[in-house]
């Protein structure tokens, strides 16, 4: 025999037991029926915000101008969480 077909059987003979062996676990496993793991997404919770008005109040001012007195509006506006 030559050494290069004695090296071949003894790798054969190495592999084997390994490969058979991993192949036994995973049918194993397969027939457990074990579910597959699930992996657990974080969970973004969004909250809205607040609506929001304006809220306004208006009224009138004299104001002295050079062609006479003039009744002129004012307004003043905010922002009121609803």
């Amino acid at each position: 025999m030559s050494v290069r077909v004695f090296a071949l059987i003894a790798t054969t003979l190495l592999v084997l037991p390994i490969s058979g062996s991993v192949l036994w676990a995973q049918s194993a496993q397969q027939q457990t029926g074990a579910p597959p793991r699930r992996v657990a997404h974080p969970q973004i919770e969004i909250n809205p915000r607040p609506l929001l008005y304006r809220r306004c109040t208006d009224w009138y001012v004299l104001q002295d101008r050079p062609s006479g007195t003039v009744l002129f509006p004012q307004q003043h506006c905010w922002w009121v969480r609803g």
